[in-house]
């Protein structure tokens, strides 16, 4: 179960608990590195979150290889064939790209979702 979400310099975790281990763990999200932290309690998980984020672009400066974005903003959505069709059509008939029509829809629904209307 996900309760928070941190941010860092433009990079985000979601925050999980092992009762088994009892500690609070999580990983950098949007990039293909794997980086993960833990800490006992949360204002230890949220330094260890920072210095998580710190080490990964030092090292890519050590590295010389380019920090990835955590988000590009292009992916790819595998959806069935007849909703596709469906999509495409509407967004014919509103003269409009398939791509505009996709990023509307996920707009408005985070909007009402996130009480933004």
């Amino acid at each position: 179960m996900v309760n928070e979400i941190l941010k860092y310099k433009d990079y985000f975790s979601a925050i999980h608990f092992s009762s088994e281990d009892e500690v609070f763990y999580g990983r950098i999200h949007g990039i293909n590195d794997l980086v993960s932290f833990e800490a006992v309690t949360v204002r230890e998980l949220k330094k260890a979150f920072h210095q998580a984020v710190d080490d990964y672009l030092e090292t890519c400066s050590k590295l010389n290889k380019e920090p990835e974005k955590t988000y590009k903003g292009s992916f790819n959505v595998s959806i069935p064939p007849d909703l596709h069709r469906q999509a495409a059509l509407y967004s014919k008939m509103k003269n409009i790209s398939l791509n505009d029509f996709v990023r509307q829809a996920i707009d408005s629904t985070l909007a009402k979702s996130l009480g933004q209307v």
